[in-house]
């Protein structure tokens, strides 16, 4: 399998005297971080409140299950509850919130056609996906109630909350599940078969799950939200838009092997790891600015500002992510990040490969707008000079730039990165003493919340 790689600028690294010797410099200490993210794996127990590193060997094991007995694995079981639900329904709410959904919402943006919702089913190949229960947002969630019961076709909802207490998705719950219900015309069976939950083993979304009767899949123990895409978090909606969960795993378990084996200055893990905080430590860039260069990986940097920022935003600590997605956003944040404050160290997401037919800019007659020089040139051509010369740029000002170099975007490929970002995160926590799991600082957002709404009954 084909791996991401990391590239810096040379000419950047030794005008900002950062060059590869501060990085072996750094290598006991990165190889200290590396034994003790695996170290976290072995001594975690369900007693072990303040760990979640069990995302680590998942991937590895969910394929060595399925392997061992296909008939009987967990991918499987997620295949066939996803085939049930999208054998009955034409549209699929998927309703969660943080990790709960970001996630899924990166799988279908870079995997799926740009605008799956809009093609016909055999096109699609499964049921539209929206995601509600993000928010509390009252436009948002009755602009698609109207639309869902306008539309008149079947639908049904797939719920993910570990704990089914957050309330922003436990309150979408409610409304979408009556509206079900009233669509269904109240038929418990019918409702049963339209509604999926992912949850924990216990608590109050599997309560409700019970009582429904519908199917459920289990969040596993040992996994914190924003680490559980490759779980049937994000495994479920990926099947139900047809993706193949296989690659998406093995992926996942290449890094995993890379991770374990590969040394400092030759690891991808490591070297982002390190790389990123030898600038933040030495020159203050505390501001992360994840460049994607094509449209589909933009929610795959929501996904990413919630790892970044959740892991390592405490005690005081904790780089900020920004996503970008380029050429679009050089028209916008481009000036700033180029010539504003000196915080920012800015990862380039590039492909080497595209997936669809190149689109070549035509000829016109009289050259009306004087263009007819790129005449014959893919679009990939200017985009490859626009990554060249927007890079060429930064260093002209002195600005840092990361290039992390993807062999093109699909299944296997979104394994690597998702795996790869989780690990660096908690190598990163590491070397800035910072426990990377938990949230305590959103759990008291919770609290406040529903203490102002209980007062005001």
């Amino acid at each position: 399998m084909e791996l991401i790689s990391l590239a810096a600028d040379n000419a950047l690294l030794q005008r900002w005297d950062l060059r590869r010797e501060h990085l072996y410099r750094l290598g006991a200490r990165l190889e200290q971080a590396r034994e003790d993210t695996l170290s976290d794996v072995r001594r975690w127990s369900p007693e072990a409140a303040d760990l979640d590193p069990l995302f680590l060997p998942w991937p590895e094991e969910r394929l060595q299950e399925h392997r061992h007995d296909p008939a009987d694995s967990l991918l499987t079981q997620i295949r066939q509850i996803a085939q049930g639900l999208a054998d009955e329904v034409e549209n699929v709410v998927v309703l969660g919130i943080g990790g709960s959904y970001m996630g899924a919402r990166a799988l279908m943006e870079a995997c799926c056609d740009p605008y799956y919702n809009l093609l016909p089913r055999d096109r699609r190949g499964g049921p539209r996906l929206f995601f509600e229960g993000n928010n509390v947002d009252n436009d948002s969630t009755r602009a698609l109630l109207e639309y869902l019961h306008q539309q008149g076709e079947p639908w049904g909802i797939v719920v993910i909350s570990k704990s089914g207490t957050t309330l922003e998705t436990a309150v979408a719950f409610r409304v979408f599940l009556e509206a079900l219900q009233h669509a269904c015309g109240h038929h418990a069976a019918t409702v049963a078969k339209r509604v999926v939950a992912v949850t924990g083993r216990s608590g109050a979304l599997r309560r409700l799950a019970d009582q429904l009767q519908c199917p459920v899949l289990d969040v596993p123990e040992g996994i914190g939200g924003r680490f559980s895409v490759l779980t049937p978090v994000g495994l479920l909606p990926a099947a139900l838009l047809g993706l193949d969960l296989v690659p998406l795993l093995e992926g996942a378990a290449a890094v995993n092997h890379h991770f374990r084996q590969m040394p400092v200055g030759e690891n991808l893990v490591l070297d982002y790891a390190g790389l990123c905080h030898l600038w933040e430590v030495r020159w203050g860039l505390t501001v992360r600015v994840l460049a994607s260069w094509c449209k589909q990986l933009e929610a795959l940097g929501f996904w990413y500002d919630q790892l970044l920022s959740e892991s390592l935003g405490k005690e005081g600590q904790g780089a900020t992510p920004v996503t970008a997605v380029n050429t679009r956003d050089l028209h916008s944040r481009g000036q700033q990040h180029q010539q504003g404050r000196r915080d920012k160290l800015i990862t380039n997401l590039v492909l080497r490969r595209w997936r669809r037919e190149p689109v070549l800019v035509p000829q016109l007659e009289d050259d009306p707008d004087g263009l007819n020089w790129l005449a014959g040139r893919e679009l990939e051509q200017l985009m490859q000079a626009a990554v060249r010369g927007t890079n060429q740029a930064y260093r002209h000002d002195d600005r840092p730039t990361l290039d992390l170099l993807l062999p093109q975007v699909d299944e296997a490929v979104l394994g690597q990165l998702f795996q790869m970002m989780m690990l660096a995160t908690v190598v990163e926590g590491k070397l800035i003493d910072v426990n990377p799991y938990g949230q305590p600082g959103v759990k008291l957002y919770k609290e406040n919340m529903q203490r102002i709404l209980r007062s005001e009954t």
